[in-house]
C-alpha cells in the first residue's frame, strides 16, 4: 500500500525546491535520532499523550530518546512537516528500530501484548 503524495510533476517547477526543503532540518533531526536510538519519541510540550507514551515506556523499562518540537502555540509548522513526512496525524510519534509504530495508544497496546519487547529484540 502506498500513501498518496502529490506527484512532483504536479508541482510548478518554481516551487519544487521550496517544497522539498521545507523544514527538512526537523525531518533530518528525527531521521538521525531513529538511526542512533532503538526507541525515539517525537513530541511536543504539554501534550498529555506524549507523557502517556513516555511513562508507559519508562514503566516497561524501555530507554528512549525524546525529541520535542515546541508546544501548542510554537513550532506547529515544523510539526506539520513531520506529520506530512510520516503520514501520522498526531503526537507523539513513536519509532522502534526505525519503524513508526504509532502514538501513545499503540505503545500501550504493544507493551500490554508483550510485542514491544519482540520488536526491540529483532
Amino acid at each position: 500500500m502506498n500513501r498518496p503524495v502529490l506527484d512532483e510533476k504536479h508541482l510548478h517547477p518554481g516551487i519544487r525546491q521550496l517544497v522539498a526543503a521545507l523544514h527538512r532540518d526537523a525531518i533530518q533531526q528525527v531521521q538521525t535520532a531513529i538511526h542512533s536510538h532503538s526507541v525515539v519519541v517525537v513530541g511536543m510540550d504539554s501534550n498529555p499523550f506524549v507523557r502517556k507514551a513516555r511513562r508507559a515506556l519508562d514503566a516497561a523499562g524501555v530507554a528512549h530518546e525524546y525529541l520535542v518540537f515546541g508546544g501548542y502555540t510554537s513550532q506547529w509548522r515544523r510539526r506539520n512537516a513531520l506529520k506530512m513526512w510520516t503520514g501520522w496525524p498526531t503526537f507523539p510519534m513513536v519509532f522502534v528500530r526505525g519503524m513508526l509504530i504509532g502514538g501513545a495508544a499503540e505503545v500501550q497496546r504493544l507493551i500490554a501484548m508483550d510485542e514491544l519487547k519482540g520488536l526491540l529484540e529483532n
